[in-house]
């Protein structure tokens, strides 16, 4: 996976099952996420959940990873980088945060290094698609220096905000900590993927 200042993206575990409940059980985080949003009503969901998204990561470059702060070792939540659903190759990122992590910028951080993570396997652009009305996603994605290109119906069967960002925009923010990035992957074996492209 990889490393940031401040975060591990990771794979999730079954022992994140009790975080993952409280940050998937949590209609202020799910409201905005899926084609159609629901909350987890019961722990018993929360093994399927974490297979889902072990499974995202089939392919190693891309994945749904639990981030865990360096610092105290708290989950904050999931960053993704995966092919959107119903495209032709496109790449999204997307970032779901628990409410006790929002305003720290760790969504901007962990999307920063899934960016240059993606870049540094080849994608040429990657996209980030979003509910009409979710502003703070919105300006984690203008503070990734993501060019807003309106409303698309493309993925998910919705009518999304989207962003696009290609290599150049991935670079270091002007404000806030530093967001160097460290791939845990070991030695590069992973294919390399130029197809080019969500929150």
């Amino acid at each position: 996976m990889f490393v940031t200042d401040r975060l591990t993206a990771r794979l999730w575990t079954g022992s994140d099952a009790e975080r993952a409940y409280d940050l998937y059980s949590r209609w202020e985080v799910v409201r905005w996420l899926g084609a159609t949003p629901r909350a987890l009503e019961s722990p018993a969901e929360v093994p399927a959940l974490i297979d889902r998204m072990r499974a995202r990561s089939a392919d190693p470059r891309y994945g749904a990873w639990a981030l865990e702060r360096r610092d105290t070792g708290l989950v904050v939540g999931t960053v993704l980088l995966a092919p959107l659903p119903g495209g032709d190759g496109e790449v999204e990122v997307g970032w779901h945060l628990h409410p006790d992590s929002w305003g720290n910028g760790y969504a901007t951080e962990a999307a920063r290094g899934a960016l240059a993570r993606g870049f540094a396997d080849g994608l040429t652009e990657v996209h980030a698609v979003l509910r009409p009305g979710n502003e703070p996603s919105a300006a984690v994605c203008r503070r990734l220096g993501m060019t807003h290109r309106g409303r698309t119906d493309r993925w998910y069967g919705l009518e999304l905000e989207s962003f696009l960002a290609v290599p150049d925009t991935a670079g270091p923010n002007t404000a806030g900590p530093s967001t160097a990035v460290h791939d845990t992957a070991g030695p590069d074996t992973r294919g390399r993927d130029t197809a080019g492209p969500r929150r």
